[in-house]
């Protein structure tokens, strides 16, 4: 069964959370100022490939080392280079309800489809204080995708929470990046009303075959068009196709659910001819034996795409 236009129409498909490229620049943060002119022809190349959208301002995004000038920027920037030709789904992630609502209205303002939106980032909130966050976000009227990734909020969205959260009007989606794919399951039965994203690349398969209907995704920023046809493949149940597909590329996918995924993006975009670039602080380069591993990684990927996996 094919996931329905409704949900491709809203969050879901394939979204890609986009990577932010740099140029030196003595005056800029850390001598390093945002390439809006090669981050827009990022974000229309992604559309053109076949991607449903794109996510500015997430973690992959490095929202959290920008200015607010260049945040703003950034989310205008996608908004302006997709056209309309695909979703955006702008990342209002905030340490308060009052951060990220006014970073949600900014988005509205600006013409957003929708808000990506983690807890509270700098305060391990309790249930209270995670659903007033929420309904402070959605309260702008745009819809909204819940972010749980515990690994780095040390708040966890579970099944339970996220159906009280569910009940918030305009909450329409929880991106689930916990690495257990038994939750999509369980999220579909105590919030049915909710759409489960997949947000780990290195589950995306195994999230998509026990229903979730969307892919907020790194390494599309990579792979796009492959990516696109992956999650095709996995949502109208051609399991062979799709495994002969994921196997592969797996091995590079894991890195997005490590410390320096950022990194290890930019360094993939770079090795199949893309811009990736290096990043802001705080995350540092590779590692000499981390820089290995991912071309390694990579070069997998690519030689079986060129022999014809798709």
């Amino acid at each position: 069964m094919s996931v329905s236009t409704q949900q491709v129409a809203g969050v879901g498909g394939v979204i890609v959370a986009t990577a932010l490229p740099y140029y030196e620049h003595a005056s800029a943060p850390a001598g390093l100022a945002v390439d809006l002119d090669r981050y827009a022809e990022h974000c229309k190349w992604l559309v053109d490939n076949g991607c449903h959208g794109v996510g500015p301002n997430g973690s992959l995004g490095e929202y959290s080392s920008l200015t607010d000038e260049e945040r703003r920027a950034v989310a205008r920037t996608a908004i302006e280079a997709v056209d309309g030709a695909g979703k955006v789904v702008v990342g209002v992630h905030g340490a308060g309800s009052h951060q990220a609502r006014h970073w949600a209205e900014l988005a509205a303002e600006d013409g957003a489809d929708g808000l990506l939106c983690l807890p509270p980032t700098l305060y391990r909130a309790n249930r209270a204080e995670i659903v007033a966050h929420f309904e402070a976000v959605a309260s702008i009227g745009l819809p909204v995708m819940v972010y749980n990734n515990p690994i780095d909020t040390k708040v966890d969205l579970t099944p339970g929470l996220l159906a009280e959260i569910a009940g918030i009007d305009n909450v329409v989606a929880v991106k689930e990046f916990s690495g257990d794919v038994r939750r999509v399951l369980e999220i579909r039965e105590r919030a049915p009303g909710l759409q489960v994203i997949s947000g780990a690349d290195d589950v995306v398969l195994e999230s998509l075959l026990m229903g979730a209907t969307g892919w907020f995704a790194g390494f599309p920023n990579v792979f796009p068009a492959e990516s696109v046809w992956l999650f095709e493949l996995a949502t109208a149940g051609r399991l062979e196709q799709a495994r002969a597909l994921y196997e592969p590329l797996v091995a590079a996918f894991r890195w997005d659910s490590r410390t320096e995924f950022v990194q290890a993006i930019k360094l993939g975009m770079d090795h199949v001819g893309r811009f990736g670039g290096v990043c802001r602080p705080p995350r540092g380069p590779l590692t000499p034996a981390q820089r290995e591993q991912v071309e390694a990684d990579m070069a997998r990927a690519v030689a079986a795409l060129g022999k014809g996996s798709l």
